[in-house]
């Protein structure tokens, strides 16, 4: 997602305690919905609901692992860097920073070294 959220939608995003959570936890390092789901004390269902609504607001990447097994898993990695909020003529304008992602971390090594 290239535009930010309305800004109603974000807040009631970050008002879930299982959202802020899996933010949180994401932070230190990326995981899978199950290491989530553990580390959250929250059912699977609920966390794959909450990656989804994290990840339409452009707040989670998810990059495919491959364990020893030959097994395919998602890994999430939190985006969010932070967000401020003012008021302008009478309306909430919400700036919301995100790390970039890591493809375009990436590109943006590439095309430095050139």
């Amino acid at each position: 997602m290239n535009e930010d959220p309305p800004p109603a939608k974000l807040f009631a995003l970050l008002d879930d305690e299982y959202a802020r959570r899996i933010l949180t936890h994401l932070d230190q390092e990326p995981m899978s919905a199950t290491e989530l789901s553990e580390r959250c004390d929250a059912s699977p269902p609920t966390v794959y609901r909450r990656i989804d609504r994290l990840q339409r607001c452009g707040l989670l990447t998810e990059e495919t692992r491959i364990d020893d097994g030959g097994n395919h898993y998602a890994v999430y990695e939190s985006r969010f860097e932070g967000l401020a909020v003012v008021m302008e003529d009478g309306e909430f304008v919400v700036d919301l920073s995100r790390r970039a992602d890591p493809a375009d971390r990436l590109t943006n090594l590439w095309e430095g070294m050139r």
